[in-house]
């Protein structure tokens, strides 16, 4: 595991500002995955007040991202940072955007959750398949955040490779949701609500890996979006 200095400046009171940055994304992080767990909850259990709960809290999330976006843009303004500590400020203002459409993301499972429960059936035989999908992602999502604050660029590379098993399992389900629509067309605004909740799970899977590519940016100052894992593995991994 590689790491960083970013307690050594001179001044103490740097220190303490870009150690409240990242423990201000990390509390967003643990609020964005909140959000996540209570939406697939919502969804699992036809839960409605848990679905309009997390439909209408999203504005929390927005909220934290500009208070961080502001903190990063005072850091780069008075401190003028230089190599690692510029590389996290570039970094947390990433990591920040992707938690917010995560949210965004978990915002809309609380809407179409809320949708199915007021359908007369809600999930026939997809629960299972959800909630699969729904856990392989929460694991990514908490995984990443974990390599994040850890700073662990061999962890981050791992969970990155995870995301081929949720994309697997998302065309699985919508395989199935397609020959379901197809034989029961009278289905149709269920299984597409069901279908647009298994794609909200599919792209926390996405933008979890966005943070696990930002660790290694951050860690090794190479950006490594639209790169090959073989590649990659070569470089970074022993």
């Amino acid at each position: 595991m590689d790491k960083l200095h970013l307690d050594q400046h001179i001044s103490q009171q740097f220190n303490l500002e870009l150690e409240d940055i990242r423990n201000k994304v990390l509390t967003m992080g643990g609020l964005v995955e909140q959000q996540v767990t209570n939406g697939l909850t919502a969804l699992l259990e036809a839960d409605n007040d848990l679905a309009t709960k997390v439909a209408e809290s999203d504005h929390e999330i927005n909220r934290m991202e500009v208070d961080i976006d502001e903190d990063c843009t005072q850091v780069l303004a008075r401190r003028q940072p230089a190599a690692s500590d510029l590389r996290l400020i570039v970094t947390v203002i990433k990591v920040i955007t992707d938690l917010e459409r995560i949210g965004d993301e978990a915002e809309k499972l609380g809407r179409f959750s809320r949708d199915l429960t007021e359908m007369a059936d809600d999930l026939p035989s997809y629960r299972k398949e959800l909630r699969h999908l729904g856990e392989l992602v929460k694991s990514m999502l908490h995984d990443s955040l974990d390599a994040f604050a850890r700073l662990d660029v061999d962890a981050a590379l791992a969970i990155a490779q995870r995301d081929e098993d949720v994309n697997n399992e998302y065309r699985t389900l919508e395989r199935l949701l397609g020959t379901h629509l197809v034989e029961d067309p009278r289905q149709v605004s269920k299984l597409f609500k069901i279908t647009w909740c298994a794609r909200a799970l599919e792209r926390v899977g996405d933008h979890s890996v966005n943070i696990c590519e930002y660790v290694v940016y951050l860690v090794k100052g190479r950006d490594i979006r639209h790169t090959s894992f073989d590649k990659i593995r070569s470089e970074f991994i022993k």
